[in-house]
């Protein structure tokens, strides 16, 4: 069984047991988190919603807090003597999926 959610404004393909990374969720370790915005319940007999799925919703566990590698963002104007240099390190939220209700 399988579900696509929306997390963080991006659409994920999730299965019970599987890791996955989102947008930093606002909850601490090992606190259980609950997405209602479920796109598609697939298996046996899948389920599409219009634009959402009625009564579903994706439980899943916090693994870890976390910030990404660091993206370096260069601007330039040419001939201008004009340079900016800045990094950023976007934070994400760990967690594995336990259940999948439908």
């Amino acid at each position: 069984m399988y579900a696509i959610i929306e997390a963080g404004g991006k659409q994920l393909k999730v299965e019970e047991g599987q890791t996955i990374f989102v947008e930093k969720v606002e909850a601490a370790d090992g606190e259980s988190v609950t997405f209602d915005k479920v796109l598609v319940v697939g298996g046996d007999d899948a389920k599409v919603g219009t634009p959402f799925v009625d009564g579903a919703s994706v439980t899943a566990k916090v693994e870890k807090q976390g910030r990404q590698k660091k993206t370096t963002v260069f601007k330039y104007k040419p001939k201008k003597n004009y340079k900016r240099k800045q990094g950023h390190r976007q934070p994400y939220t760990k967690l594995t999926v336990e259940k999948i209700n439908s």
